[in-house]
């Protein structure tokens, strides 16, 4: 494996109630909690997950209860789960999703919290990147 470099162009913010919008497709997906303004649109306040899938909407959709569960505590009074998305091919999501996660620290992920096991990976991301930083390397750790 060498260094590689990755732009994401994330796509969302999609609320629980919408989710089935999300589109189909390999790539990596954040989870959020937000709160829905006057306007229609969403305001952004915690970052709680990092995932994957080859399919992300069939992914999302079947996460089992008990994550639901875990994700809609972190929820305040108003607030709700909301979505983004970011295509990635198969080969590269399980190095894109770890570089995530390792730079954000999610509180509901373990895997690749504390440690880097790709190469050097860098991340340029964009569009709906609401508490993500936009651009960063991650050194491999292990």
């Amino acid at each position: 494996m060498a260094e590689q470099t990755f732009s994401l162009t994330f796509q969302g913010y999609w609320r629980e109630e919408n989710k089935a919008g999300i589109p189909e497709g390999s790539g990596v997906y954040c989870v959020y909690t937000c709160t829905l303004k006057q306007d229609n649109t969403v305001t952004i306040h915690k970052l709680i997950y990092i995932g994957e899938g080859g399919n992300v909407r069939k992914r999302i959709a079947e996460h089992p209860k008990a994550d639901w569960d875990v994700w809609r505590g972190h929820l305040n009074r108003g607030e709700e789960l909301c979505f983004s998305f970011a295509r990635v091919e198969a080969q590269n999501r399980v190095r894109v999703q770890a570089a995530l996660i390792f730079r954000h620290k999610p509180p509901e992920n373990s895997d690749y919290k504390w440690d880097f096991p790709f190469d050097k990976t860098t991340i340029n991301a964009s569009e709906k990147t609401a508490l993500l930083v936009t651009s960063f390397t991650v050194d491999k750790t292990t």
